[in-house]
């Protein structure tokens, strides 16, 4: 952490203070999935949906049982404070952390090509969140431990299970084939998979 706050900068703050926020309640990682359901064709789809199954697994593991268990307090530092807002929420694991890798593992599993663009991006989303001062190293380390085996787990998982994710993902139910009957049930599973209460943090 002191060598993550002794390259500070102006510059270098803002753009990890902008990645930070970006996946706040995994807005980032919602928007990618209904970018990829919405052009990415069959398998835009189904890669979306087991990314927001994984992102399920992964917030329900790491801000359940993970955060009661351990009840470390934030990082706190009076010569290099936070750079965002300190959540209320205790410091391990992170759970942005757990949901950039989660989707990220569960994604590629699906399209490899993604890889190169997903990895260094859900890297900068868990590095941030120690260099804006709001997690321990250990935090984010088990953070990406939760979120690849969430992923795994959603990769394998039989997809009839997670058809109700592709098909409720941000900016494709429009164009979905499903009959209109099935928008509320659509609107509740992509509430449960971004539940900003068990996302944050």
């Amino acid at each position: 952490m002191r060598r993550s706050f002794r390259t500070r900068s102006p510059a270098l703050d803002r753009i990890l203070v902008g990645i930070t926020r970006a996946a706040n309640y995994s807005r980032l990682w919602l928007l990618l999935a209904g970018g990829l359901a919405l052009f990415g064709g069959r398998g835009g789809r189904r890669a979306a949906g087991r990314g927001l199954f994984a992102i399920a697994i992964a917030a329900t593991v790491a801000n359940g049982p993970a955060k009661l268990l351990v009840r470390r307090r934030r990082p706190f530092s009076r010569s290099s404070p936070a750079l965002i807002r300190t959540p209320r929420s205790t410091s391990f694991p992170s759970g942005h952390s757990a949901a950039a890798f989660a989707f990220t593992t569960a994604t590629c599993a699906e399209l490899p090509v993604l890889l190169p663009a997903l990895v260094p991006l859900a890297g900068a989303v868990a590095y941030s969140r120690v260099h804006t001062g709001v997690h321990y190293p250990s935090d984010v380390a088990a953070g990406v431990g939760i979120g690849i085996g969430s992923g795994l787990l959603a990769a394998h998982w039989p997809w009839r299970f997670i058809r109700p994710f592709a098909a409720a993902c941000p900016n494709a139910t429009r164009h979905s084939r499903a009959p209109a009957t099935a928008s509320a049930h659509r609107d509740r599973v992509c509430d449960a998979a971004v539940d900003s209460r068990q996302i944050a943090g």
